[in-house]
């Protein structure tokens, strides 16, 4: 591993025993990558992004569980819900949480330079006890001008097939940079579907949809947008989705590779929204198979390993 140093994010001291939003063992600092006026913040627990800073302006939502704990967790094995929180490989029925357990992980440093880190999960012994099967996730974040790039790595380091599904989840302060609440959207690179999955109790997707306002590939966002839980784009035909204080405001476009789906979540009064890129996504209503066959996740040989990224850009005066 290669030397480092780390300084303390401006919100958190060196040194402190701090458990931000209530997760037990988050480290006492942050890593900060820095590229021109932008500055970024990754925590090795979970490799999560904490923070985003562009033009004096923090882009990134700082958690708070009023509202939602976190800033960006890395999802894996599972992206959604598991039917009553179990997964079942190889017959037994095993516990899963929302999203897996990466975001729970301690990660390790691989490398790290002035804007860019590289950390690593691996299996553990509680790990394998939930989902048996030795893996390799990786984080690469890359801070640029303008923009910062997260790339996931998965590699099955075991003997056999391996099932999984991966996502990013960031959530960005709402409004942004200084907008009106009011004026905000998404904007989807090309058409998509004007209804979505009705996501069903306990985070499962039903079969039945329901319609969004979505115009000209345009979906504003007000309270009414998020009364029914997440929205969620399967087989987008959208490689990119901007999110706009306004159509000359500042915005953020999220470029993804690799992630078929989008999601978009926020609650009703809440001062963020999370726009999500996903490899998988919760479980059909009534689902009781396999984890390797549920629909949506990866099947990886053993040895092989996958790739996924996700570009954010910053802009903050756009021609009309």
């Amino acid at each position: 591993m290669r030397a480092f140093s780390f300084r303390a994010h401006p919100s958190r001291r060196v040194g402190a025993t701090l458990r931000p939003d209530g997760r037990p063992g988050y480290p006492p600092v942050m890593i900060e990558l820095e590229s021109g006026d932008y500055s970024a913040a990754v925590s090795p627990f979970g490799a999560e992004l904490r923070s985003w800073r562009a033009g004096g302006h923090e882009l990134l939502w700082q958690g708070d569980p009023g509202w939602w704990a976190q800033s960006a967790p890395v999802l894996f094995p599972i992206v959604g819900w598991a039917r009553d929180g179990l997964v079942r490989i190889d017959g037994i029925a095993r516990p899963m949480g929302v999203h897996g357990f990466a975001a729970q992980g301690a990660f390790a440093i691989d490398t790290v330079a002035r804007d860019h880190v590289r950390l690593t999960l691996r299996e553990t012994g509680a790990s394998l006890a939930a989902y048996p099967f030795p893996f390799r996730l990786t984080l690469e974040y890359r801070l640029a001008h303008e923009s910062l790039a997260a790339t996931v790595e998965v590699e099955n380091t075991g003997a056999r097939t391996m099932p999984f599904a991966v996502g990013l989840h960031p959530g960005f302060n709402w409004p942004l940079a200084g907008g009106q609440r009011e004026s905000h959207a998404t904007v989807f690179e090309a058409a998509e579907a004007s209804d979505v999955p009705v996501i069903a109790p306990g985070g499962l997707f039903s079969s039945a949809r329901r319609p969004v306002p979505l115009v000209d590939r345009r979906l504003p966002l007000n309270d009414k947008t998020f009364a029914a839980e997440a929205l969620c784009f399967l087989n987008a035909r959208s490689r990119s989705v901007r999110y706009e204080a306004g159509p000359r405001d500042p915005a953020v476009t999220l470029a993804a590779t690799g992630f078929p789906h989008w999601a978009i979540w926020s609650k009703p009064g809440a001062p963020f929204v999370s726009i999500e890129a996903w490899t998988g996504h919760g479980d059909p209503e009534g689902f009781e198979g396999e984890l390797k066959d549920k629909p949506s996740m990866r099947l990886l040989a053993s040895g092989a390993s996958d790739r996924c990224s996700l570009v954010m850009s910053y802009s903050a005066n756009r021609e009309p």
